[in-house]
Parts: structure tokens; sequence; C-alpha cells
């Protein structure tokens, strides 16, 4: 979900059980692109929901059969042809989507399906009518965590934080774990999981969770949350706040990362604090920080300002009327194994004098204490979205995004758009290099959830010595298939 100003039950979902169509082995061969850009591997093929009736909010509810979105991925560090990419299946127009679906591989190219039971769409599924916000992670014994959210509101207005493992590489998913729920006033938000590099069965699940009654003269407070799990996922702890927000009325937190560095295991997590007016009508201040911890998560610093959010609201440049929906608030954070070097991607629109949203890097070589000013990354006057961000091994820093260069003036009917990849050998912005890695769609024929949506996030994670990245691209003249999902292992320099 996403949650730019509190609703009372901004939500995903409806009920009754269906079970998944089956759907085969994705082929292993790369879908070579006529325009001469490196190949993709799609990795949705076929739709395990597309028989499942659960999910109507109200007759203005609108599924998008066969789309997928929202994609993230995570890379088995003992052997990186070992990868497993999750993304939502179904998007409705109203929030989240019938089901969490994930790929699977054991070479790098050949994808396998397998449903995540998030909701009561998958085979075995939670009781929750759909679901959202996809993640996954996995840590230094092969173990692989998958978290996400359920949602309902037509018997209920519950939100759930949900997290499952796998021992085989993503192939089956078990220990199916609510490690939270509330039902109204609160709204649970933008969950992310990450496994502990170092520390073997640890990890933790992270978001904001918002009040929208709370005491005293506030109208909303929507304080950070963490639960982690010490056993691979068995059990996870209570859930309990780490970022308080209750010193400033009408504040939230949303896009919660956690980032480990492998040298000294100090936990990094970083975030958006979002402050409205009384009437919850406009923002404020927004500013991006983070809280570390020593001692693996039970304990945390006080926060650290890491740059103000500049970032603007998304539209088709040439027809404003059409909104776009992008990683805007939500920042992409990394740390250099190496150096300990720290680095945090997002919009904003420094570069623009506030016109428009550019892909943005700020770093930090003291562990977090200070914070150099934003650096320009994707090119100069031209709007781009949602960053991610990876060190590989050597420390070379990657940044994936869309940006919209090939859009022209006056056209009104498309929106061009592509994926980029930008490297930074060691980190300078001198040594800069860019080249596309998607073939060049038109961003409208995205479902719409609150504007044209590719996803809050696309995911980008470090591969050894190289990266790679998980996207969404829309495809033409298929209205029951209007998003796929790709990945490709990407050299850096």
């Amino acid at each position: 979900m996403r949650v730019f100003l509190p609703l009372a039950a901004v939500g995903t979902a409806s009920l009754l059980l269906v079970t998944a169509t089956g759907i085969g082995t994705v082929p292993a061969a790369a879908e070579r692109r006529p325009d001469g850009t490196p190949p993709l591997v799609r990795v949705s093929h076929g739709d395990p929901y597309a028989k499942c009736t659960v999910g109507a909010r109200s007759p203005d509810s609108v599924v998008h059969p066969g789309t997928e979105v929202e994609p993230y991925l995570s890379v088995d560090p003992r052997d990186p042809r070992r990868v497993v990419t999750v993304f939502q299946q179904d998007r409705w127009s109203d929030g989240g989507a019938r089901g969490l679906a994930a790929g699977w591989t054991t070479d790098g190219r050949t994808f396998h399906p397998s449903t995540l039971p998030f909701s009561l769409c998958a085979p075995g599924g939670a009781d929750y009518e759909r679901a959202t916000d996809p993640w996954v992670s996995t840590g230094p014994d092969g173990t692989v965590y998958a978290g996400g959210e359920g949602v309902d509101f037509t018997k209920s207005t519950r939100t759930a934080l949900l997290a499952v493992t796998s021992r085989d590489g993503g192939r089956t998913w078990r220990n199916l774990t609510t490690t939270h729920v509330d039902e109204q006033p609160f709204f649970n938000d933008k969950p992310s999981l990450t496994a502990d590099p170092i520390r073997k069965g640890t990890a933790y699940q992270v978001w904001d969770r918002l009040d929208n009654d709370p005491p005293g003269p506030s109208s909303l407070d929507g304080p950070g949350y963490i639960s982690l799990t010490r056993d691979g996922g068995r059990t996870w702890s209570g859930a309990r706040p780490f970022v308080d927000t209750g010193a400033v009325p009408n504040t939230q937190t949303i896009g919660h990362v956690i980032v480990v560095d492998r040298r000294t295991g100090t936990l990094h997590d970083f975030f958006d604090r979002i402050t409205y007016a009384d009437d919850l009508s406009t923002v404020v201040e927004a500013r991006f920080e983070t809280v570390t911890s020593a001692d693996a998560g039970e304990t945390w610093s006080a926060p650290v300002t890491v740059a103000r959010d500049t970032s603007v609201p998304e539209v088709d440049p040439n027809d404003p009327a059409k909104a776009l929906r992008d990683g805007t608030t939500l920042p992409s954070p990394a740390v250099d194994p190496g150096s300990g070097t720290l680095y945090m991607a997002y919009e904003g629109s420094d570069f623009s004098g506030g016109k428009f949203d550019s892909v943005q890097l700020v770093r930090s070589t003291d562990g977090g204490r200070t914070w150099g000013r934003p650096e320009l990354i994707s090119p100069r006057g031209v709007p781009a979205f949602s960053p991610s961000l990876a060190v590989a091994d050597r420390g070379t820093v990657a940044l994936t995004y869309y940006d919209l260069r090939f859009l022209r003036p006056g056209n009104t009917t498309t929106l061009p758009t592509a994926y980029q990849l930008a490297t930074l050998r060691h980190g300078n912005p001198k040594l800069r290099t860019e080249r596309r890695i998607s073939r060049v769609f038109d961003w409208l024929r995205a479902p719409f959830s609150g504007g044209y949506f590719l996803g809050d996030y696309q995911g980008l994670v470090a591969d050894g010595e190289g990266v790679r990245a998980v996207l969404t691209e829309t495809d033409s003249g298929a209205p029951q298939n209007r998003t796929d999902v790709y990945t490709s292992r990407l050299r850096t320099p």
C-alpha cells in the first residue's frame, strides 16, 4: 500500500477462497530486444489467481487481471544463480492485489513460479482479502524470508504484517506468521524485510503504523515498528515501536528499510518523516532520516537527518491531469561492504527548481552521523522516478530508475518510458556511466491505482562484482496482460 495522506481505511480487498490455476516452468530463453538493449528474462508468466473472485470492495473496484507490479528480489549470497523474485499479482484499482507471487531460479535464467500464502486467493493462504507490499531477502545460510501485507475491509478493516520462509530457494514456503495485525483506527503500511547478512537465522521486518485517532491534539501519528526473528523465521517477536513520532503532532514515518554493515554488524534503518498541517491537507515538512542499532535491533539511536524530501507530485509532463505513481517518499539505501560508506538514493526536485523529480544520491563516510549534499544522478532536465540502489563488492555504486527522456513535446497519447542503469566507480560521480536496460514502453498502459502504477518500488541487489535488477514493463495491445516483471544480471565497472 501507499499512503500519501492519512485515510480512514485505504485498503485492499474482499472474500471467498479459490484455488490457484497451475502454471508451469518459465522458459529459460531471455527475450531479445529489437532495439539492441541487453536481453532481460521475463519472470512473470501466466496468472495463478485468474479465477479468484475474492476482493471486490465496491462496484467501483476494478481488478486488472494478468498484471504483475511492484517487484523485489533477493540473491543467495552463497550462489548468485539462486534468485527469488516477488511481486503483486492482479492489481486492484483501489489498493493492493489479489495476491503476491514469486519466481525462483537455480541457474539465474529459468524461473519457476510459486505463490505466497498472504491472501485468500493463494492456496493455503492467510485469511485476508488482498495482499500488497512484497519483499524478500536471503540470509547467509540460504534461508529465504518473504514478507508482505494482508488487508481487508468488507468484514473488517484489518491490516496485517505477514512473513514466510523457504529452505529450498523459493520453491515452497512455510512458517506463515502474522507478525502484527490491527483494525481501525490503525493502518499498517509499507513493510520491508531484511535478513541479517552475518547473523544466521536473524531477520528484521519494519513498517509504519498509522494511528488515525491518537490521543491529544494530533489527528495522526505514525511511528516506525519492528518485529524480528532469531530462529530462521519459525517465530517472530512481538511488534514494538522503534522510531517515535509523538513529539510533533500530525507526523508519520514511511518507507522503513534496514541495511546492515557487514564489517561491524551495525543496523541502519532509513525512512521518510512527514509532518502535515492541522487539517492534514498539506505537508509542512518532510525529511529522510536514519537510526542505528549496534545490538541487532534491541536498541536504537536518536534519528539523524539524511536529506530533505523535496519531491513533488508525479504527473505526465505533457498532460498534468494524468497522475503517475512511483517511488516518491521512499528511500533506497545501501552500504559499501568494503568501506562501510552509506548511500541513499531518492526522488527530489532540488535540480529542477521544484518543477519535477530527479534521482538524487547522498552519502555518509562516518557511519551515518553526517551526510553530504545531494548529487544528481539522472540526466538534468529529465523527470526520473523510482530509484533503486546497490553497491557491488568492489565498491561500484549502481542505481536503476525510470525516466522520460524519450517523451517529445506535444505527445499526450503515450508516455514513452525506459529503465536506466547508472554506475559510479568507487562511488565517484565523475566516473559515472549509464546505459538503458529496458525497451521503451508506454507507462500509460499500466493499471491505474492512485496513478498509473508500475509499483511504489522496483528492486536492485548486489550480485558479487555486479548487480541484479528486477523491473516492471508494460505490454502493448494486451488488455488482459498490461504489465510483466523482468530481471537481468548486470555487469558493473
